[in-house]
């Protein structure tokens, strides 16, 4: 079952951590641009994030097993839609599509572990689950360069057919017993409601460029999506069984936590692209070169996630998240001694090395802070959030790069983006320092109070955070 959960959140993360190499020769032989290379993104974004929570619900009503073999077969399919795209319109709606499967993917696989691992076990196979993906990751840019630069951009969405075909074998051989609930509704309205409220800003954003913001085009699909993000808000509230429970946003952690996860994410969805876009098409580096100018990234993470995570857990989260994501904002201001031609070691390295410790002081913290803040009963649903939350953020901030940019990336854009960049790393380290409380410590022992024998103190369970 382990097996099945990994390999099935590994195609979704890959395509994920893939995309942003191959859009340069997207570009070419499709043509479009930078608006292309945005929607190329952001299609897959705008149905990943906001179907991800039905997509949870469908799991408890349908059952797992069921759930996920339809997002395997659907992203399967939508994959090789992608492959084969003869324009840049087909591709844009195959990237749609694909995000709907993606969406059936993640929350079936957490659950099919969750369902069939218990307590320590569960723990221990989460984290082998969070190592697949963090490979997926790694690998993705790499092995996109790779086939980008030999084979064609075409391939890295075929390659999808191989992980999945493997998977659904295993379902089939395995014979995975399926858990439903009973009395689980799905909120299609909110639903409804969730993806025309993002889809009609993000149109917007990104095709102000070519019809202006006075165009009704424009304006008639911005107008649309910000009524109906309104009435999304409004039908939650008053849902029986809401999409979104907004009685979470009254835990401070939560919220506080949720609106950090907004600006760091987006910071870091627009920094993957603009870098790589960059490298590509205006300082000439091959694909593969572009994707291993960000391996330190993940290389520095592997190396300090989990010490920064154990810090975290002995003086709290609060200033991890204040101190890391600043740190971060820092890397991104380095980088703004970048000049043509372009000497990686000089002006870029030094600025990504940073982003990279910032990074991992941040993420572990974040994560612990925002699910820590909510009961064991809602983790699942709180996750669910937290992920759609970091979704949507890169979905907005994609979209806002050909507002910064202009029409073509150059030099001075690449300059603005990451200012922006910067700015929105160092606006969610100042959130979580005004907002994050870290739990109060315990009070130490009176010399009145008795104090327990060493055997006593033995038994006690360890847990983390003053």
């Amino acid at each position: 079952m382990l097996w099945i959960a990994i390999l099935a959140s590994f195609v979704s993360f890959l395509d994920g951590s893939v995309i942003n190499v191959a859009l340069p020769a997207i570009s070419r032989e499709l043509g479009g641009g930078l608006t292309t290379q945005q929607w190329v993104v952001d299609a897959y974004l705008i149905t990943l994030g906001s179907l991800i929570l039905v997509a949870g619900s469908l799991s408890d009503l349908l059952g797992r097993v069921v759930v996920l073999r339809a997002g395997l077969i659907g992203f399967g399919a939508t994959s090789v839609m992608c492959a084969l795209a003869p324009t840049a319109d087909w591709l844009v709606l195959a990237r749609a599509l694909q995000g709907v499967a993606g969406a059936l993917l993640v929350p079936s696989s957490l659950a099919l572990i969750t369902s069939n691992f218990d307590e320590a076990p569960r723990a221990k196979a989460i984290g082998q689950w969070t190592a697949g993906t963090t490979v997926a990751f790694i690998a993705g840019p790499l092995l996109g360069g790779v086939l980008v630069d030999s084979v064609g951009w075409r391939w890295i969405f075929g390659i999808n057919v191989l992980p999945i075909a493997v998977t659904l074998y295993l379902l089939a051989v395995l014979r995975a017993k399926d858990v439903r609930k009973k009395g689980v509704r799905i909120d299609y309205p909110g639903a409804v409601l969730c993806v025309l409220g993002l889809a009609g800003p993000v149109y917007a954003l990104i095709e102000q460029g070519n019809y202006g913001w006075g165009s009704p085009l424009i304006l008639m699909p911005l107008a649309l999506g910000i009524l109906c993000l309104a009435g999304f808000i409004w039908h939650e509230r008053t849902a029986h069984q809401p999409l979104l429970p907004l009685s979470l946003f009254s835990v401070r952690n939560f919220a506080v936590g949720n609106v950090a996860t907004a600006f760091v994410y987006a910071a870091l969805s627009i920094g993957g692209f603009i870098i790589v876009l960059f490298l590509q098409q205006v300082a000439g580096f091959p694909a593969t070169m572009a994707a291993l100018v960000l391996l330190p990234v993940s290389i520095v993470n592997i190396l300090l996630a989990s010490w920064f995570g154990s810090l975290a857990g002995r003086f709290g989260p609060r200033w991890f998240m204040a101190f890391g994501p600043a740190l971060a904002g820092g890397g991104y201001l380095l980088m703004l001694a970048t000049e043509i031609p372009v000497n990686y070691w000089t002006q870029l390295m030094p600025g990504i090395l940073l982003f990279a410790v910032g990074l991992s002081a941040t993420v572990a913290p974040l994560t612990a802070a925002i699910l820590g803040s909510v009961s064991e009963q809602q983790a699942g649903i709180g996750s669910a959030v937290n992920n759609a939350v970091s979704r949507v953020a890169g979905l907005i901030g994609i979209a806002l790069v050909g507002l910064v940019v202009g029409g073509e990336l150059e030099l001075d854009g690449f300059h603005r983006m990451v200012a922006v960049t910067a700015v929105l790393l160092i606006l969610g380290g100042i959130v979580s320092a005004v907002g994050i409380q870290n739990r109060p410590k315990r009070p130490a022992l009176r010399a009145t109070q008795k104090v327990p024998s060493q055997s006593t103190r033995s038994r006690r369970i360890f847990k983390p955070g003053p």
